[in-house]
């Protein structure tokens, strides 16, 4: 369904002031049912229409750390001492995640574009922001592990050191496709929706039916009881492995704010006055520079209270829910596949190691199942990032009188383009590292994150109406995301730099 567009500006004569930037115009809330385009909003309109925005979110959640990192830490660690982290780390996210949207259903702006509101100005924030996002995704690790599952699930083998360049015209094809499926979506947040919601369903559809299969009760057990149980880590831990494991647990730490975009895309809130990015076959839609916000009234506080009702719901049961199983499916096999062979997963062969372990214990047709689950999860991944790569640089380009002036009011000029720029230099750097590597990269710059937008978004969020803006204690949450994911990153520069960690397990 196509959201509700904005009033012209000129009908608008209250502005809110928001930080440095321009005042936001004043107007009210639109109602769900007309941004959806139903009568009345029950249980199964809400699921059909309303719920989704995270599902994009799950599907680079159920990647990276869950396929990748989790079952690493797992696998050569165990569960107690590692469980706990991806516990804390999924609660806080969500939270944080529930902050960076409130911004959005309150103005319609993406964070990116909110950011400039934090003084001294867009002219600091905006280009920082896109250099901490691209710093920590544009080394392609997700497209290069997607890529390694690809090969291996064509040739029957896992690709060695002589295969690096097929793999990377693999991850370049795999980046291409990307591309299409943005190019045949009229809204390109629907079509990333329903691409995320089969390929998770057959994820986790399978990955349920091969662990009752073949993981003990024992290994179940001892994978709930080390997600709830408080203990340090075991002794010998890599401080690097398992802050990668903390910032990629559920999505990406301190930079989740760069799927949000898609709640001003599904039209949430405001986001349904400002406008989206459409596919090729959609219709041109301009997407407004400034956002828009509320009245202090008792009919808007109503309608923000149901908004906020659907966010919660689409956080809590599909992002939380999503990645917490996600996470425990994956890791049980690994740790059975561990104690069954009695080799443990490295970097280099975390991607295709439940796969090889399957396909020796019991037969081919479990190796090529085990690749075709790690191929999707991982091509989720690829699909969410990759895309939020190129929504985010058109989302703050577009913040520019000029850049608005050159597109002629149609981001997809600008957004195709630098698609096709961005694939060629993630294939460059595909090149030089192990896919493992380069995530552990990502996890941790993810973490860097947490030690600066968290208070980014409680200035933001305390300058909204009343009505939106978040009780005391929950900035405090945002603040233990500081110090939780901020502690996995010190650790992290820190062995960088000298070798060693900082806190030895």
């Amino acid at each position: 369904m196509d959201s509700a567009t904005s009033p012209p500006p000129d009908q608008t004569t209250t502005t809110h002031p928001l930080g440095v930037g321009e005042p936001l115009p004043v107007v009210d809330l639109p109602e769900p049912e007309e941004v959806f385009g139903v009568p009345h909003l029950g249980r199964k309109e809400v699921v059909r229409f309303v719920l989704g925005p995270s599902l994009i979110a799950l599907g680079i959640s159920i990647g990276s750390g869950e396929w990748l990192l989790g079952p690493l830490n797992v696998g050569t660690l165990g569960f107690v001492g590692v469980g706990w982290i991806i516990t804390v780390s999924a609660l806080l996210q969500v939270f944080y995640n529930l902050e960076i949207s409130r911004y959005v259903l309150a103005t319609g702006e993406v964070p990116i574009v909110g950011f400039g509101r934090i003084p001294p100005g867009a002219w600091l924030w905006i280009p920082f922001s896109l250099i901490a996002l691209f710093f920590a995704f544009i080394w392609g690790g997700w497209a290069k592990a997607a890529a390694q599952g690809l090969y291996a699930l064509l040739n029957g083998e896992v690709p060695t050191a002589a295969d690096t360049t097929t793999v990377t015209l693999l991850a370049i094809l795999l980046l291409l496709v990307v591309m299409g499926i943005t190019m045949v979506s009229r809204k390109i947040t629907r079509g990333l929706e329903l691409a995320n919601l089969t390929s998770i369903a057959i994820q986790l559809l399978f990955l349920l039916a091969i662990d009752l299969f073949i993981v003990p009760f024992s290994v179940w057990w001892d994978g709930l009881r080390g997600l709830v149980t408080p203990a340090l880590p075991p002794e010998g831990s890599d401080a690097t492995l398992l802050g990668g494991l903390a910032g990629f647990t559920a999505l990406a730490s301190g930079l989740n704010w760069y799927v949000m975009n898609h709640y001003r895309d599904k039209g949430y809130g405001m986001g349904s006055r400002v406008g989206y990015l459409s596919g090729l076959r959609g219709e041109r839609q301009e997407v407004r520079a400034v956002g828009l916000t509320f009245p202090d009234d008792e009919k808007n506080a109503a309608l923000w209270k149901r908004w906020m009702g659907f966010l919660r719901l689409d956080m809590w049961v599909i992002f939380f829910g999503g990645a917490m199983i996600g996470m425990y499916l994956p890791i049980i096999l690994m740790r059975q596949m561990v104690l069954l062979t009695g080799d443990e997963p490295t970097q280099a062969n975390v991607p295709t190691f439940v796969a090889n372990a399957l396909g020796q214990e019991y037969g081919r047709w479990l190796f090529y199942i085990a690749l075709f689950i790690g191929f999707l999860i991982l091509f989720d991944t690829q699909l969410g990032i990759f895309e939020a790569l190129v929504r985010n640089m058109t989302d703050a380009l577009n913040t520019s009188p000029r850049f608005q002036q050159a597109i002629a009011g149609d981001p997809r000029r600008f957004y195709y383009g630098f698609m096709i720029v961005l694939t060629a230099v993630i294939g460059l750097f595909l090149q030089f590292f192990q896919p493992a590597t380069l995530v552990l990269i990502s996890a941790n710059m993810s973490n860097f994150g947490a030690l600066i937008f968290p208070f980014v978004l409680i200035y933001l969020n305390s300058k909204l109406p009343k009505t939106a803006r978040p009780r005391p204690w929950v900035n405090l949450v945002l603040v233990l995301n500081f110090l939780f994911f901020g502690f996995f990153f010190v650790n992290f520069v820190f062995d960088q730099l000298t070798g060693e960690a900082l806190v030895q397990f």
